[in-house]
């Protein structure tokens, strides 16, 4: 058996930040576990590419269980199964979150995790060129910038946005946090930077850092309340190696509720379902689990949509669908593919008004199918299960057909083929709602921080109860935050980098 300082769970975005801080250190060992490749297609690399990389031999396959309200639709649910986890295989938006929603987790038990607390770990994540050094970092490993080939179409939806009344924002990442701005994305010289490329890949020269690619995690060892390692297999065989300062577990918010459960920590009544003895009863493990809902209305266009170099969405908006709200609750973005689910017939050149509730109401659940490693866990995101989410997902809907019919996009805009320009009953566009709303691929909150029966990790990102455990990725969140989730999840494990080495 082998022993490491730090044995961390998971070569995610979380986890290559981890492993590339505290291996700065040359006197701590680190050891850096991925189930998955070292390397993926050579489309990973490619950016408007990443909808090719569902379903690939870098996605984990994760179905969702049956949706409420859908006659028993599922929907795929990716995550990122390579050196780099998600960051390698989603749609490079790098966003931050509206500060009122981090001010929200402390007020709700997350002590030192809100939006000053958070900032100067933003700015430490990240490399952004010309922009307010006040809001933004110009020497972190993450190179991020808006696009530099914007698609034509692109620049209609702005103007379109703009005739509609949202204003404009030269940074949603900045001081201003609303309105319709051009996305930030990890693009570097047309090629995606994902956590590994700019974090793990510089680090991995350094003869204190493992990187252990193809090698499954299958239970967390424990001992007299402490966790002093884990037990994986390469190709079939069992492995097991120790730490002994900590286990860091960044499987993300699937694997990581997962493993505890398989370990023994969470819901005593579902653990024994499954014969698992129970060595924490944590009930919040699994629980609470958030994703931004995501709809769109597609269009026919009038003219040849050209292909981009980018990853068809240039431009974004955050908008409020009530004025009295303190924060922006819906995200519009402008899609130059028509995006819609595969179970509907939309036009062969077209394109999307997407339209996602970033403060949804709905939780949901990770919960075990068996307790063998290699089953699926049971994936349930509710999405829409509570009704305010409905009503305010048939508003969002309203404000991007808004965009959709200004007159900035007449050259563009041949028809609305998704849900149809005859579709404006409140009933109608509410059973066209149920139909079309998937998942966002945002998934946090199955081990929120907090000091309630219902949290999971303390504030330092403890395990509540076992020893030498903590729980760093965006599991902790205990409310998703008002944005893709990228760029929290680097902050995040950045400000735990500080914490563990201090």
């Amino acid at each position: 058996m082998r022993s490491f300082d730090y044995v961390v769970v998971g070569a995610g975005s979380a986890g290559c930040v981890l492993a590339a801080r505290l291996s700065e250190d040359p006197r701590t060992r680190v050891l850096l576990i991925e189930a998955g490749a070292a390397d993926g297609p050579e489309s990973m690399a490619i950016p408007p590419a990443w909808p090719t990389l569902i379903g690939s031999s870098v996605d984990w396959g994760y179905v969702t269980v049956p949706q409420p309200g859908t006659n028993g639709l599922v929907h795929p649910y990716p995550r990122g199964k390579v050196l780099g986890g998600s960051s390698s295989i989603n749609a490079m938006a790098f966003l931050r979150g509206h500060r009122a929603g981090y001010d929200a987790w402390v007020r709700n038990g997350a002590a030192g995790w809100g939006y000053d607390d958070l900032l100067p770990f933003f700015k430490r994540a990240e490399r952004a060129a010309g922009r307010d050094s006040d809001y933004r970092g110009t020497e972190g490993p993450m190179v991020v910038s808006s696009a530099e080939n914007v698609h034509p179409l692109a620049h209609a939806c702005l103007d379109a946005a703009v005739e509609v009344g949202h204003p404009v924002t030269a940074d949603l990442n900045g001081k201003e946090q609303e309105g319709v701005a051009w996305l930030d994305t990890n693009i570097v010289d047309g090629a995606r930077q994902s956590a590994a490329d700019g974090y793990l890949h510089p680090a991995s020269v350094r003869s204190n850092l493992t990187v252990a690619p193809n090698a499954t995690v299958r239970r967390l060892t424990l001992s007299a309340g402490r966790c002093t390692g884990i037990e994986y297999s390469v190709d079939g065989e069992l492995r097991w190696v120790e730490a002994s300062r900590e286990i860091l577990l960044s499987a993300g918010t699937i694997g990581s509720a997962q493993l505890l459960m398989l370990s023994g920590i969470g819901p005593a009544d579902h653990l024994r379902e499954f014969h698992i003895d129970v060595v924490a009863d944590l009930p919040g493990v699994g629980a609470n689990l958030q994703d931004h809902p995501l709809a769109g209305i597609t269009y026919s266009s009038a003219k040849p949509v050209p292909p981009t170099t980018n990853q068809h969405s240039d431009l974004i908006a955050m908008v409020r669908s009530r004025p009295d709200l303190p924060a922006p609750d819906v995200q519009l973005v402008f899609l130059d593919i028509a995006y819609h689910p595969p179970t509907l017939a939309g036009p062969t050149n077209g394109y999307t008004v997407g339209f996602s509730l970033m403060l949804p109401h709905s939780r949901g659940s990770v919960r075990l199918a068996s307790s063998d490693p290699d089953t699926a866990p049971l994936i349930n995101p509710n999405f829409l299960g509570d009704e305010r989410d409905l009503a305010a997902m048939v508003t969002a809907l309203r404000l991007a057909r808004e965009a959709g019919e200004a007159q900035a996009l007449a050259q563009w805009r041949s028809g609305e083929v998704l849900p149809g320009a005859a579709v404006r009953d409140d009933g109608e566009l509410r059973e066209y709602v149920r139909r079309v709303t998937g998942p966002y691929f945002h998934a946090v909150g199955t081990c929120r921080i907090g000091h309630d029966p219902l949290s999971v990790v303390d504030t330092e990102l403890r395990v509540h109860g076992i020893e030498g455990l903590r729980v760093v990725d965006a599991s902790v969140m205990p409310h998703i935050i008002g944005a893709n989730t990228h760029a929290t999840v680097l902050a995040i494990a950045e400000r735990a980098a500080t914490l563990i080495a201090r």
